[in-house]
């Protein structure tokens, strides 16, 4: 026997409708918070360090809604994450990019050269739509201050892509912008406690044959963690 399960909760607002109020903070090290800590004002939100991957980020998150929910109207993950290969049109090292969707990327059978679904009554939704209106506010917002982003699908995978080709692969079957190893998971815990997400990464690699001493990890991550604390800042 099967039994499904679905946790208990009081019936939230719509995402996007009600003005911001109390914003949780979410990265997944903290190698990647440590430059927000230090730029925020503590008033304006909270943090929460969720681990690596979409397991451990799924856990700790629902962990803390559970029990903190009721009081926080935005979940706003940032870091770092690698870009795909587009020519002269997507992002560089240490770009801003916004999540215009989330998809679990490598959710079913990994072939040499592509990736098979498997079904969607076994996986449930694997692509999730993030909330419009807050992204074009926060969009402008980092205009206003000198930063012109990226916007597009952001790609979620448990085996961070260490070749061009599968790099490649996940490009042309996603139309992705770059990958990262939480954001649809954190964008799955979000939709079943109807809380909106926004999802803001910078650039530190290429998803190429992989060669780290090409990398601005740090600087990435100093980057992404300035621009959260200005975002939180302007969107309260």
């Amino acid at each position: 026997m099967i039994i499904k399960t679905q946790l208990s909760r009081k019936k939230r607002r719509k995402p996007g409708t009600d003005r911001i109020t109390m914003i949780l903070a979410v990265a997944a090290t903290d190698f990647e918070m440590a430059p927000f800590l230090a730029a925020r004002d503590e008033a304006l939100c909270t943090s929460l360090v969720c681990g690596a991957g979409p397991v451990e980020s799924c856990l700790q998150l629902t962990r803390f809604l559970e029990k903190n929910g009721d009081a926080v109207s935005l979940v706003f993950n940032f870091g770092v994450a690698g870009a795909y290969r587009d020519g002269r049109h997507g992002p560089a090292l240490l770009d801003i990019c916004l999540a215009t969707t989330e998809v679990f990327g490598d959710l079913g059978i990994c072939f040499p050269r592509r990736i098979d679904d498997l079904p969607r009554e076994l996986t449930g939704n694997t692509h999730f739509q993030l909330d419009r209106s807050i992204r074009e506010r926060t969009s402008a917002l980092l205009v206003e201050n000198g930063i012109n982003p990226f916007a597009g699908n952001f790609i979620t995978v448990s085996c961070a892509s260490g070749t061009s080709r599968r790099g490649e692969m996940l490009r042309r079957k996603y139309h992705g912008l770059c990958e990262n190893m939480e954001g649809a998971a954190i964008a799955r815990v979000c939709v079943d406690f109807e809380i909106p997400l926004l999802q803001v990464r910078c650039i530190s690699n290429y998803v190429e044959d992989r060669d780290t001493t090409r990398w601005r990890l740090r600087q990435a991550c100093e980057n992404s963690g300035k621009t959260a604390a200005l975002l939180v800042r302007e969107l309260r």
